[in-house]
């Protein structure tokens, strides 16, 4: 229940703290005074969209406090999954600055709209002003008549098997290729087979190859200079190399150290550079084959590399290893097309079976609305013959279609005001006092079905007075009990009968316009309830019949 709403710097709203009571609190004031601010102001503590036009002339920025008590489980338990503290209160706060920025906060820790959303779907239910408009839309219909009756496992247990129904439907429609396109495909997948099979290509085969045309490109250079290396070191017929040159460094050595042994270990290590250049002369002398020109190789290497770049360039591979995946790919979409057939009966079975799943829960979904509204229109006619509609009757227009996402229903609220008539569209013979009688009886039949604690009517009187506007406060008082309700209006039937009177009152002083939010003692009401009746001239009749209105 909502119990304290204090708001700073919302449009014409410098700074106000209203109190609510459980029961039926009334909100009145001259048209303009800023009572759809406030409906504006809850409206964005429940995550709506809010615009930086709220925000008050001269003021960085718009704050609102909103306080609960008496929080439904559901929601305690949706704050505790989502961090937040659950206790015996909930305090939400949400600010909108100056440029735009918005945030808000719930318990003191900061929050997304989207978790006010979560929240608000459990705390507060608002009929606007045109909300009754939406009952001459019948697309809408469907949603009120499900809200009614209660339906949530069989609509569940229908979309279940439908969201199934229409996956493999998609399966099956996405194999009914057409017969050439699929002839076409295949012999186009059959021949990019054959030609990557054909060229026998192996993982990092272009990496080798290149390497390999490389070194026989440049055989007689890499000859050459492995050539000058070798001689360097083994030397010629007419040069010592600079193997015999450490031997005879070595053979020195070797005598030095016999005189003074403190030389042998360099001696030793003479030694080791002789025999290893030596052996480093005998292997490079042993690489000469290796390098003999081959102008055939050469031109298989160069035939072989031409027939992988143009393989990849064809098929728009960077590798290799690319074109294999592609030929992978490409078996398995033929083995796929060529096994359609045999996919496409399972699916069409499967499908077959998923849709008598469907069309009996569909069912079982259109028997739950059909008897909902038998239920419903009984509701409907006691309401709104006790909100001075009396002879009115309702009936339900349906027929069943495909399968939808909603079953297999197509509904419209028909209705007859008058005894004799036969029922015709709700949309096309309810004035607007008629509609928003009837939303309000469609919201006290739906709130008796949920256990959303607070409910806000923004002018449901419209269109309506005398004895219809006091059978609507009526009807009001009635829902209040074990909730609480918020109406604003401009009836004093309605007025009358609250437990809780607030008026919202605009002033100007200077050049700034303030609106405050006052409570109101038996004798404000009074004054109030004059004022509704006869405007600004009150007068001792119009107090007289405030009183009279109040007592009884």
């Amino acid at each position: 229940m909502l119990t304290t709403l204090r708001i700073e710097n919302v449009a014409v709203i410098e700074k106000v703290t209203v109190q609510f009571t459980a029961g039926l609190n009334v909100l009145t004031g001259e048209t303009g005074a800023g009572k759809s601010i406030l409906i504006d102001s809850i409206s964005a503590i429940l995550g709506n969209r809010i615009s930086r036009d709220l925000v008050r002339t001269g003021a960085s920025k718009a704050c609102i406090w909103a306080t609960f008590d008496q929080i439904p489980k559901q929601i305690k338990l949706q704050l505790e999954q989502a961090g937040y503290d659950a206790g015996d209160e909930l305090l939400i706060y949400r600010e909108i600055t100056a440029d735009g920025k918005s945030s808000c906060r719930v318990n003191g820790m900061p929050a997304t709209v989207a978790i006010l959303r979560e929240l608000a779907n459990g705390l507060i239910n608002i009929h606007g002003q045109h909300d009754s408009q939406s009952l001459t839309d019948p697309s809408k219909h469907l949603g009120i008549l499900d809200a009614f009756a209660q339906n949530q496992s069989e609509f569940a247990a229908y979309r279940k098997v439908y969201k199934n129904l229409v996956a493999v439907k998609r399966q099956a429609d996405a194999l009914l290729l057409d017969e050439v396109e699929k002839q076409r495909r295949m012999e186009e997948l059959r021949f990019q087979l054959q030609e990557i099979e054909d060229a026998a290509l192996q993982t990092g085969e272009e990496e080798r190859l290149s390497a390999r045309r490389k070194i026989v490109s440049h055989a007689q250079t890499i000859l050459e200079q492995l050539s000058n290396a070798h001689n360097a070191l083994a030397g010629g017929d007419d040069y010592n190399g600079a193997a015999d040159m450490l031997g005879d460094a070595s053979g020195w050595m070797e005598r030095a150290a016999s005189l003074d042994e403190s030389l042998m270990p360099l001696q030793d290590k003479l030694a080791d550079l002789y025999y290893n250049t030596r052996e480093l002369a005998v292997d490079l002398a042993a690489r000469f084959e290796e390098y003999g020109f081959d102008p055939a190789e050469l031109n298989h290497l160069e035939e072989r590399l031409d027939t992988i770049y143009r393989l990849r360039r064809k098929y728009n591979a960077d590798t290799v290893d690319d074109l294999l995946h592609m030929a992978q790919k490409a078996q398995e979409e033929l083995e796929h097309i060529e096994r359609a057939d045999e996919t496409l009966e399972q699916l069409n079975r499967q499908k077959q079976e998923l849709y008598q799943q469907a069309k009996v829960l569909a069912e079982q979904l259109t028997q739950s609305r059909l008897k909902a509204f038998e239920r419903m229109e009984e509701q409907l006619v006691d309401a709104c013959t006790f909100l001075n509609m009396p002879g009115v009757r309702f009936a339900l227009r349906h027929s069943r279609g495909p399968l939808a996402g909603a079953g297999q229903d197509t509904i419209e609220f028909y209705i007859s005001t008058n005894p004799g008539e036969a029922p015709k569209p709700l949309a096309k013979i309810a004035s607007g006092g008629e509609l928003s009688r009837i939303m309000l009886a469609l919201k006290s039949a739906l709130a008796e079905k949920d256990s959303i604690p607070t409910v806000i009517y923004d002018e449901i009187d419209t269109g309506v007075s005398g004895l219809a506007a006091s059978r609507i406060g009526e009807k009001l008082r009635q829902t209040s009990k074990g909730r609480q309700v918020l109406c604003i209006t401009h009836t004093a039937q309605i007025a009358a009968l609250a437990t809780s009177h607030l008026l919202i009152q605009k002033n100007v002083d200077g050049q700034r316009t303030y609106t405050k939010i006052h409570p109101l003692d038996q004798a404000g009401r009074v004054q109030e309830l004059a004022r509704i009746i006869s405007g600004d001239h009150i007068t001792d009749l119009s107090l007289a019949n405030a009183r009279e209105m109040l007592s009884l």
